[in-house]
């Protein structure tokens, strides 16, 4: 009897082992495909809202992807690898470039590693969506679109090459050709018939306000026009901030009731004032929320219908310094202790804006809203301060493809994937475009300083508009 109690007992003991392993499995797998719906947001949920920034770190890849062409005179290379960097270096550097073609003008530069897979490239019904980002440059007597001398109603002089010494303007007679559809040519007219009584809003920083005045010239044809109103007030645009200059322009053209604006917002996330009363401070610093958009998005997003964001060069110690600009995470000032790099900073922004703004894209049904990847600097030989150029004044990739299966802006790339913001893929195609900078040419230029990083206008920045025109619906 004792025996066969004892052998009972030890069934009852393998019994509740065998129920509590399959508890554990089956709590296993709903972990596991919760975890692969939303990794993120599963781990977010398990922390303190404090330990919300750091944990998004491991999960983005934060490698500083800055295209910049180095020592093109001597090694005439294009291509992308990820650059590693610390502080500066990480927001400012960009990367090197590996081997591309040579020789034969009909060959491909390739920008991504082989066997990648086409994101760009997609199937919509029996209609195949088309990657812009695959193409060439080829000539085209008629570009550009506008004249740099004529439209100075919209153009600021800094960007009008046609003004300034430079003399070799062949850089303006250059069409991007996509690879496998046709990017139809631009027409004004038809742009503002498509946009009517709609708004189409840039935010971001210099290059994406290079980017509004590209537009504007090219509705206009760089022609003076009297039916455009500015509607700068509407938007709050009319106090100059403390450099002197309004945060923004808006324009509206009464025929169509289309408006075009530019909203500076350098970092690309909201900057609030930091209350003090310290008598003896006598200039305002600033918390720079990595985790809230600007605030004229939080304030207008409802009427906007096409949307373009991007940031990308303000990201470094010295000109958060200098604008007094203090990060922010979950309303706590960040330190250098949280903040392993500046590029990490800038990279979880990017992350945070975008998905706020597809967060919002239910509730504004009307909105298109794109982020634009970013746009490459060519400094040769140093950087902007240390004596860096972009001497090159030729085309030098005329009719040799660049053959990209996925942005080779791998941050701007992660942060659109699987929302509805659509990637404005301008990097590969630009990166070929080394001739097209404002250079030494600059009307403010010193010494030993050039500026590789602004494009002349007319130029690359009016085939980004027309590839934006392109994907709006």
């Amino acid at each position: 009897m004792q025996a066969a109690k004892m052998k009972g007992g030890g069934s009852k003991v393998k019994g509740r082992d065998l129920t509590f392993i399959l508890i554990v499995l089956v709590c296993t797998t709903i972990i596991m495909l919760s975890w692969d719906r939303t990794p993120l947001l599963l781990s977010a949920s398990l922390l303190p809202a404090k330990d919300l920034f750091l944990s998004f770190l491991p999960s983005i890849q934060f490698a500083e992807v800055s295209p910049n062409l180095t020592d093109m005179e001597k090694k005439d290379k294009v291509v992308f690898t990820e650059a590693a960097g610390q502080e500066d270096q990480a927001a400012e550097k960009a990367p090197s470039l590996r081997e591309a073609a040579e020789g034969d003008p009909n060959q491909s530069l390739n920008m991504t590693s082989q066997g990648a897979v086409d994101e760009n490239t997609s199937e919509v019904g029996d209609k195949r969506v088309c990657n812009y980002g695959k193409g060439k440059w080829v000539r085209d007597d008629n570009v550009p679109l506008y004249s740099g001398f004529d439209c100075k109603q919209w153009l600021a002089p800094g960007w009008a090459c046609r003004t300034m010494p430079r003399t070799d303007f062949s850089y303006e007679m250059l069409r991007w050709q996509p690879k496998d559809c046709q990017l139809q040519r631009f027409n004004g007219d038809e742009f503002l018939k498509r946009m009517q009584g709609k708004t189409i809003a840039f935010v971001g920083d210099s290059l994406g306000g290079e980017q509004f005045q590209s537009l504007m010239c090219m509705i206009t044809r760089g022609l003076e026009r009297n039916d455009v109103l500015d509607v700068g007030s509407e938007y709050g645009f009319t106090i100059p901030n403390e450099n002197g200059r309004p945060d923004g322009w808006a324009y509206r053209f009464t025929t169509t009731n289309t408006t075009v604006l530019h909203h500076w917002s350098a970092c690309l996330c909201d900057l609030e004032p930091i209350v003090t009363e310290d008598p003896n401070q006598r200039h305002h610093y600033y918390a720079m929320h990595l985790d809230r958009p600007p605030a004229f998005l939080r304030e207008n997003l409802h009427r906007i219908h096409v949307l373009v964001m991007n940031t990308a060069y303000h990201w470094t110690r010295q000109k958060l310094i200098r604008n007094r600009w203090v990060m922010h995470v979950g309303g706590v000032r960040k330190t250098n202790e949280t903040l392993r790099t500046l590029g990490e900073a800038k990279n979880f922004t990017i992350h945070s804006v975008v998905g706020w703004v597809n967060s919002q894209l239910q509730e504004n049904p009307q909105l298109q809203a794109f982020y634009r990847s970013i746009s490459p600097r060519h400094f040769s030989g140093g950087d902007w301060n240390t004596g860096g150029s972009c001497d090159n004044t030729t085309p030098r990739y005329v009719g040799k493809e660049v053959v990209e299966a996925v942005s080779s802006d791998h941050v701007s790339r992660s942060a659109v994937r699987g929302t509805g913001v659509k990637l404005l893929d301008i990097t590969s195609l630009s990166s070929v475009r080394d001739e097209g900078h404002i250079s030494r040419y600059t009307l403010t230029a010193k010494p030993g300083v050039q500026d590789c990083l602004h494009w002349c206008l007319p130029g690359v920045p009016d085939t980004w508009n027309e590839i934006l025109v392109a994907q709006i619906k």
